[in-house]
């Protein structure tokens, strides 16, 4: 099958590595061309605009930045709906706006398109080994067309009709970013109070603090680096669309709005590219502590898919 994909960041190109790596042919786009040019070298075609590429594929994912730039894709001069949509599935795995997509996919299916919300949780790591989560949504018809590639990807977990996928990638994001921020503080307490770091860690995995976050990002803060895989603007961005969606349904959100804050925070002291877990330095930083650990730790972005090992 002829692959469209659109938008080659860290995590885009590495789940459009995962699909070329099959034997699909794929016709890429990004704002950046030279991102394009690994898959170039190894077969893939360029497109110009998202209607060249929705014109050249069968299927095509999006995976960009926010909802301004996948409006641009749908609504743009030289957007999907500005050009033939009838019997074209279009997978976004972008973070996004539900009430956004929504009427996106709307759009998209009232033009004769096949519309799957796809958001992803994992990390680069998970991205190259292709065994991320896939939040689904869609029709069952359009999800099984696009089974197949989707499981080049990740694991698909089913959530519903489409736009669900967005609410799931937002609450998961949620929690993930609350654990995030509370993490730093628990390590520091813990590390002031003469529990070395990689005691604490030691202690802690496997119980009631068990996480993700307690299992793969911890190590970030040990090796120092943070994860800069992952940027603090990103994670400003997705916690800006947590807070529409609380506000949407309003319900209460006093510990993400907590969260927000001191991701706020880090970005104004660290950067906008500094890596998430850099949310954890500022507690270091502030009560004068090191949680360096000395390790092998390898980072996320130079693990291997395993037919690469």
């Amino acid at each position: 099958m002829k692959i469209g994909f659109i938008g080659l960041g860290n995590m885009g190109s590495a789940s459009a590595r995962n699909i070329q790596r099959a034997g699909h042919t794929l016709v890429v786009n990004d704002i950046n061309r030279d991102a394009a040019n690994a898959f170039l070298a190894e077969g893939a075609q360029w497109a110009a605009t998202p209607a060249a590429v929705l014109d050249a594929a069968d299927i095509v994912f999006t995976m960009v930045f926010g909802p301004a730039d996948i409006e641009q894709v749908l609504r743009g001069p030289q957007g999907f709906l500005s050009t033939r949509c009838q019997g074209k599935a279009w997978v976004d795995m972008t973070t996004s706006s539900p009430q956004l997509m929504r009427a996106l996919g709307a759009e998209f299916a009232a033009a004769g398109g096949m519309p799957v919300d796809s958001p992803v949780t994992g990390s680069i790591d998970s991205a190259i080994r292709g065994d991320m989560i896939l939040f689904v949504g869609g029709t069952d018809a359009d999800i099984a067309h696009v089974t197949p590639v989707l499981e080049l990807v990740g694991e698909i977990r089913r959530v519903g009709a489409y736009g669900n996928g967005y609410v799931a990638k937002l609450v998961n994001n949620q929690l993930w970013l609350i654990h995030a921020a509370a993490i730093g503080e628990a390590m520091v307490a813990a590390k002031k109070s003469g529990l070395e770091p990689d005691v604490w860690w030691a202690a802690m995995k496997g119980g009631a603090a068990e996480s993700f976050v307690m299992q793969h990002d911890v190590p970030s803060i040990f090796a120092g680096h943070y994860d800069p895989s992952f940027r603090l603007e990103l994670c400003l961005k997705d916690l800006g669309l947590i807070a529409q969606l609380i506000e949407s349904v309003g319900t209460r959100s006093e510990l993400t709005q907590a969260t927000h804050a001191r991701f706020s925070e880090a970005q104004a002291r660290y950067g906008k590219d500094a890596g998430e877990m850099t949310v954890c330095k500022v507690l270091e930083d502030d009560a004068g502590v090191d949680l360096r650990v000395a390790g092998d730790w390898t980072p996320p972005w130079e693990v291997k898919h395993p037919s690469e090992r």
